[in-house]
């Protein structure tokens, strides 16, 4: 297995499908993914998150309304600068404006297909030894650099990076008399859960089966102790309901977006 890695080699592959049943509120008429961070969809900040790292290549794994996503980052540099239309076409640049450094496949894999046999239908984009993968819906401040240090060391086919989610749901502690010894609002949970943010090598590609999501595969490298977990204990926050939408927006206009490293 490789033990070295050169950033500017290793691609980023984002599954960008899913409506988002909980956020429909904004999914109904664009994909999770381009729902919006202070004005930017939360697939362009996770890009950036990696960027930001020296990880430029990006592969898009697109389902549901995926031209929306593709329109975005053909248009974007438009978007972002003044301009001069004459006759219904840009006759001048006023402004030159473009803080994106991605190198983009944008990969039509299926408004319906499964995660798994997403990343099978675009293996013929990854000609690398190791890639890394993630969701549409996940920011973080993950140091991928220490990320790629520990797979290295562990010697296996992928590692996940574990996170800690925050509850839904005020916790309650009672004591023996089920008096209440204290509440907690939607503290952050001690387990883990996979966050995204993941790294394997290319024999993983192997193990991919039709019809089938990646968390499935993972079981085939559970049993085989080829499947370790990185422990990031930092910010993290997930896009999976209206009011995450609604959180993450107030951090990022209050100026404390932890997930902001660039």
């Amino acid at each position: 297995m490789p033990t070295e890695t050169n950033p500017q080699s290793m691609p980023v592959v984002i599954f960008c499908g899913g409506r988002g049943t909980r956020l429909r509120e904004e999914t109904e008429f664009k994909p999770k993914p381009m729902v919006t961070i202070g004005g930017r969809p939360i697939l362009w900040h996770i890009m950036k998150i990696y960027s930001a790292q020296g990880f430029h290549k990006f592969i898009l794994c697109l389902g549901y309304k995926g031209n929306s996503i593709k329109s975005y980052f053909l248009q974007h540099k438009l978007w972002a600068s003044d301009f001069r239309m004459r006759d219904g076409e840009v006759a001048e640049r006023l402004t030159e404006y473009n803080d994106n450094d991605f190198d983009i496949v944008f990969a039509d894999t299926g408004e319906d297909t499964p995660t798994g046999e997403r990343l099978k239908m675009v293996q013929k984009y990854i000609p690398e030894d190791r890639f890394m993968v993630t969701y549409g819906d996940g920011v973080g401040n993950i140091d991928i650099q220490q990320l790629i240090a520990f797979h290295t060391q562990q010697k296996v086919q992928g590692t996940l990076t574990g996170v800690h989610p925050t509850s839904k749901y005020g916790l309650v502690s009672i004591d023996e008399n089920q008096h209440i010894t204290s509440f907690q609002q939607k503290p952050q949970l001690h387990d883990y859960v996979n966050g995204g943010y993941m790294l394997f090598e290319r024999s993983f590609l192997q193990e991919l089966r039709e019809g089938e999501m990646i968390e499935e595969t993972f079981q085939r490298l559970v049993d085989r102790q080829q499947l370790v977990l990185y422990k990031h204990d930092g910010f993290w926050h997930c896009m999976d309901t209206y009011k995450d939408y609604e959180d993450l927006n107030l951090m990022w206009n209050k100026g404390q977006p932890q997930w902001r490293i660039w």
